[in-house]
């Protein structure tokens, strides 16, 4: 009996235990909307990490950052991660909704990751310019106050690099293709593996 418990023991011991939980808090383009479940970035940073870290992906289609502050304590209390990667406000501003909410609301969010004991990777969103510039420019500024206000983690664009070729984008003109989504992955991994290593 004794030597079989220590063989599990010592089988238990050799099993890779993730160094970090991940969660990744977004909207569709973090769910992986159109896409087959393996396709979406947030399934290619899993294969990235390999065995060496988890990724939780509790991204909801349709979310606003509203939604996603109300929603967010839940996440954190069921998953305890030490890393939350925060890809939320593209529907609010797809909605025209006010950018003072939508800043108040991932302000919440941060702060409410932080106090977790998580760090924060905020990711950065663009609309479309038929939004008119101004509105645009005070959008995306949200995210660069937050993250110089809270000193997170930033990838300022998750569509970096491809933001104006509508190839990489399906029929919507808003969600990329899957050939698209190992670009979106490395954007966010280069912003992540520091937090990893803290």
């Amino acid at each position: 009996m004794f030597k079989a418990l220590r063989i599990l023991l010592l089988w238990c011991l050799a099993m890779p235990v993730p160094a970090a939980t991940v969660l990744v808090f977004g909207d569709s383009l973090s769910a992986g909307y159109g896409l087959s479940p393996d396709q979406g970035w947030v399934s290619l940073l899993q294969r990235q990490l390999g065995d060496a870290h988890r990724v939780v992906n509790a991204s909801q289609s349709g979310e606003t950052t509203a939604g996603g502050a109300s929603r967010l304590p839940t996440v954190l209390k069921a998953h305890k991660p030490q890393v939350v990667i925060l890809e939320l406000g593209g529907n609010d501003g797809l909605r025209g909704l006010p950018l003072a909410e939508m800043q108040a609301n991932l302000d919440t969010m941060i702060r409410t990751s932080k106090a977790a004991g998580a760090r924060v990777l905020l990711v950065g969103m663009a609309l479309p310019p038929n939004y008119g510039r101004p509105y645009t420019e005070q959008f995306h500024a949200v995210y660069d106050t937050l993250a110089r206000q809270h000193r997170t983690g930033y990838v300022p664009l998750l569509i970096a690099g491809f933001a104006t070729d509508r190839s990489r984008f399906q029929a919507d003109g808003i969600h990329p293709v899957a050939a698209a989504q190992t670009q979106m992955m490395q954007t966010v991994y280069r912003q992540l593996r520091p937090l990893l290593k803290s």
